[in-house]
């Protein structure tokens, strides 16, 4: 399924272009908390939890060959590592809750209790494992099991199994058998039916997780926008996803085979992995319950596992409980990283191979994510300088030439195809390519575009805080008010009004010293709405974005005026004049670049095409006389 966006991000992008076109055209020199809805919680329905069955005909009915396991006491194991703790139940062999101890929701961070994240538990997650039996259905979630593990806190480099058995015979058993490590997220998970060709059939085994999302950051309608179904297409080797940027319900049956899936909010997912044989007819649902403000989304997946790989000792799969950290999702599986969302194609590999691993490294070094911001904004500022200068001296030649460009459009009038020629002949004789400065700034436009689609998704920002931002990952609101306007919300971030103010700086130096242009719209006074537009599209988007786009507008207005004196516009002078006298004494001595070959040839396509117009017209007038 295609990548979705929604209309603050294309509003964005649009924007963004806009502002590089208008930057490449004037470039002279050098280039509150969301109010939640007053609903009193209701519960969102799990699936049911069958109540004990103690009459022993309804168990064995209900049960068939696994009615010795249907009833017993469920006994908790608790395994701590140093990032989690995950408790297992001796009731189905499952994992009933996993606490994540370096994070917590945004409620309680703000409210100063940062007591550890619970991501996944048994009262808003429900896993069933159904099994044909030749008695009928059976859910192996439902039986109780029996295990020798103990509770234990695990040290890094440590790693330990927790075994489930349920016995139903001389060599007859279910074994379910969890491994963890000392440090990260990952549950292996191996499921083994051993023995019971004679008891179980031969039919896929239906794996059903519902998990009703919790609200674990600010601004829910945020929330379910970035809450969706992600999974890995087995039969094409490749990535897709259901819900993205959609607040709505959605649900899709997918004909071919899935290696994974998993449910991702915005900074934290919990996902299923199948190590041998893929998953098969999956059903894939998103709900938003319209009526619970504490529930995200509801999310579900039906699906098969192989029973052949249940018999044969190949069950072997995953789970991952924990933050959406791309450093950590990418040891998951293949392609797992995916859940990290880096931006459109031409934008993930600069997202992907430099500022992920520049920000990584930087986080080594600076404690302070501000901080860490401004060094990321100068390391790739000075990686760009030559760039920049590149682009100051070609803009530098075409301020040079304005006023004989504007002797020519005196002479010329509004012919523009003559306008052109005279144009084209200039630089020809002078030895400029007025596309020169483009180029560099053109090369510099992704790497805008990128940070765009980063900040949103970088779980290294959340609950940093950094002068009056509380939380960088979410936008910052010191004014705000209680009712939603149009447009603007809830409330104002400040990063962004100084961001506003810092592209209304840079606006006007450009246009202090570019020549004015003419045409029927004064594109200076243009060039002012901009950034007025942008500040309504990132007044809801994460403060570090807002941060990193000041910082960078502040930086580049310094690097242009140390860039301008290091340039000698007199000189160039000297030898573009040089240039035209050189060209004038032999013209035919001039070595036409690829460009200026390009732009005659067409200049002459377009001379050719008035005549034959003006031709054509002359004809008509005299057929009519």
């Amino acid at each position: 399924m295609e990548k979705l966006i929604d209309k603050n991000q294309i509003i964005g992008i649009v924007l963004l272009l806009a502002m590089w076109a208008g930057y490449t055209y004037f470039m002279p020199s050098t280039p509150p908390q969301e109010q939640k809805p007053a609903v009193p919680p209701t519960a969102t329905k799990v699936e049911p939890k069958n109540t004990p069955i103690t009459d022993t005909t309804a168990i064995k009915a209900a049960f068939g060959d696994f009615a010795s396991a249907a009833t017993g006491t469920a006994q908790d194991i608790i395994i701590e590592n140093q990032d989690a703790k995950f408790v297992f139940s001796t009731k189905g062999g499952s994992v009933k809750e996993v606490i994540l101890k370096n994070y917590s929701t945004y409620d309680d961070f703000k409210a100063g209790n940062k007591k550890p994240l619970t991501l996944f538990d048994e009262k808003s997650s429900t896993i069933s494992l159904e099994i044909q039996t030749n008695k009928g259905k059976v859910d192996l979630k439902k039986l109780f099991y029996t295990s020798s593990t103990q509770s234990t806190v695990l040290k890094a480099g440590d790693s330990t199994k927790i075994a489930f058995k349920l016995a139903l015979g001389d060599n007859q058993y279910v074994e379910q058998v969890y491994t963890i490590k000392g440090t990260g997220y990952i549950v292996d998970y191996d499921l083994n039916l051993v023995g019971l060709d004679a008891l179980v059939q031969n039919q896929p085994v239906r794996l059903y997780w519902q998990d009703n999302l919790k609200v674990l950051e600010h601004d829910i309608n945020e929330n379910r926008k970035s809450a969706q179904i992600n999974f890995w297409n087995a039969k094409e080797d490749e990535f897709d996803d259901m819900g993205s940027n959609k607040v709505g319900n959605d649900e899709t049956t997918l004909n071919d085979p899935i290696r994974w899936f998993s449910f991702k909010q915005k900074y934290f997912i919990t996902g299923f992995v199948s190590k041998n044989q893929a998953l098969t007819n999956a059903k894939l649902k998103l709900t938003t319950p319209e009526t619970n403000p504490n529930v995200v989304k509801i999310a579900e997946v039906d699906a098969n596992l192989p029973i052949s790989d249940l018999k044969t000792g190949k069950g072997n799969y995953r789970f991952y409980f924990g933050p959406n950290d791309y450093h950590l999702v990418k040891t998951v599986t293949e392609g797992f990283h995916r859940n990290v969302y880096l931006g459109y194609d031409f934008v993930k590999p600069i997202n992907r191979y430099i500022f992920v691993p520049l920000f990584g490294l930087v986080e080594n070094i600076v404690s302070n994510y501000g901080l860490l911001i401004i060094v990321v904004v100068l390391i790739i500022k000075l990686v760009l300088t030559p760039l920049i200068y590149k682009s100051y001296v070609s803009s530098a030649k075409m301020r040079i030439l304005a006023p004989e460009l504007n002797e020519i459009r005196a002479k010329v009038g509004d012919d523009q195809v003559k306008m052109q020629q005279e144009q084209m002949k200039l630089y020809q004789q002078v030895g400029v390519n007025p596309l020169s400065g483009c180029v560099p700034m053109l090369l510099q436009m992704p790497i805008l575009m990128s940070v765009f689609f980063l900040f949103p998704n970088m779980i290294m920002f959340r609950q940093k805080n950094f002068l009056w931002a509380s939380d960088l990952s979410t936008y910052d609101y010191p004014i705000s008010w209680a009712t939603s306007l149009p447009i603007v919300g809830n409330h104002i971030s400040l990063f962004v009004v100084l961001m506003t103010l810092s592209s209304l700086a840079f606006t006007y130096y450009n246009n202090q010293i570019t020549p004015d242009q003419p045409g029927p719209i004064d594109m200076k006074k243009m060039s002012y709405i901009f950034p007025i537009v942008f500040f309504f599209v990132l007044n809801s988007f994460p403060a570090a974005l807002s941060f990193y786009y000041l910082i960078s507008n502040v930086i580049t207005i310094i690097q242009q005026q140390v860039v301008r004196r290091f340039v000698d516009e007199d000189k160039i002078r000297e030898i573009l004049m040089n240039n035209k006298i050189k060209f004038q004494a032999n013209p035919q001595a001039a070595k036409k670049g690829k460009f200026a070959q390009f732009m005659e040839k067409q200049v002459k396509l377009a001379e050719e095409t008035r005549k034959q117009q003006e031709e054509q017209k002359k004809k008509q007038q005299n057929k009519k006389k």
